[in-house]
């Protein structure tokens, strides 16, 4: 569990109801049901008709990870991959079927297959830094449904603060639904530019940094793999891939 999401996510919320509340306003005045519809049913509906269906949901499925980030352990992934040099190094790449086994995820698994399959060092390079770059495309156009939700619900909360200015002007003759329409007004923008910048470009800039974490660990998997299928020392290889982190 990521705590400094759980704790920014509270402060964020904390910071403007306290604020409301320090200056004697009512907790119950930012509760507009309406103005929560307009911004976030419109905010999703834009974000749905800009992606494709599988996009969308793919989106929805990386939230968890802002809470629960997917583990990219460097030093662990560059131990395995030494002790693998090691394996080659002393009886060839045949000797590394009994790794491949045990490799702990698809794409290990597949780098492995292909040094004991025998094949070159640049074929073994380019097959992983295909699917490097077809993973971190399909993620990245995920995370993008955050960012393009970012930039649509401060629109959709001034389209929010028109519609509540619409209907007082429609009910200026009864000042008894004056009230309502201008609360509409100002908590639809409240929760565009709150939804926006508390939330949704929050979420969109985390998931591409947990991306960028995870192309990386696989980067250096392709670079190790490609040394090994060269017959490289695995010191030599574990002092390069030294440099994909720091630690």
């Amino acid at each position: 569990m990521d705590r400094t999401s759980l704790i920014g996510l509270a402060l964020g919320v904390v910071a403007i109801v306290g604020g409301q509340l320090l200056e004697g306003g009512e907790l119950s005045s930012l509760l507009q049901v309406m103005a929560f519809a307009i911004v976030i049913g419109g905010t999703v509906g834009a974000v749905m008709l800009q992606t494709s269906t599988a996009t969308f949901v793919a989106g929805l499925r990386l939230l968890p990870w802002v809470f629960r980030p997917p583990v990219v352990d460097f030093r662990g992934t560059l131990n395995r991959l030494m002790l693998w040099a090691g394996t080659a190094r002393r009886g060839g790449l045949l000797a590394l079927e009994p790794a491949l086994r045990a490799a702990p995820d698809a794409y290990s698994r597949k780098g492995l297959q292909l040094l004991v399959d025998g094949a070159e060092p640049h074929v073994v390079r380019q097959a992983l830094e295909l699917e490097i770059e077809t993973w971190e495309d399909a993620h990245r156009q995920a995370a993008r449904v955050w960012e393009a939700a970012g930039g649509y619900a401060p629109t959709i909360g001034i389209i929010g603060a028109v519609l509540g200015l619409i209907q007082v002007m429609e009910n200026l003759s009864d000042p008894t639904k004056l009230g309502a329409g201008i609360a509409v007004a100002f908590v639809a923008t409240i929760y565009g530019v709150g939804a926006a910048n508390l939330l949704f470009l929050p979420i969109a800039n985390k998931l591409k940094a947990l991306i960028g974490a995870q192309v990386r660990v696989r980067e250096m998997v392709a670079d190790g793999m490609e040394s090994i299928a060269n017959g490289e020392n695995p010191r030599n290889i574990e002092l390069r891939l030294e440099g994909y982190f720091v630690g």
